[in-house]
Formats: C-alpha cells, structure tokens, sequence
C-alpha cells in the first residue's frame, strides 16, 4: 500500500466515526464537537503513522 493510498483509507476512516457519532443520539452535542475537533487533528498524524507502520513490519 503507498503512502496515499493509506492517508485515503486513513481519512476515510476518521470520517466514518465522525458519521457515526453524528448518527448516534447518545452523544450530546457539545462532546460530538469535542470529538470531532481531536478526530480532525488526528488526520494530520497519518504520514507520522504510515511511517510507523512500515518500520514495524520490518
């Protein structure tokens, strides 16, 4: 997998928990935002990650 594939697949799935906590009534609205903001900052870690990733396989 290249580096780009993995931050596609990486966002993707950042936006999927986002989608369902959004979709979840269980979680109230201030703590969704919260959430949401650390999820966001979470996406600029996925060079750090795929980096990490490829030295543990080795």
């Amino acid at each position: 997998m290249t580096e780009e594939e993995f931050d596609a697949n990486y966002a993707d799935a950042l936006e999927n928990i986002l989608v369902a906590m959004a979709e979840n009534s269980e979680i109230a609205p201030e703590k969704f935002y919260n959430m949401a903001c650390l999820i966001e900052n979470l996406r600029f870690f996925s060079p750090v990650l795929y980096c990490a990733i490829l030295k543990g396989k080795k």
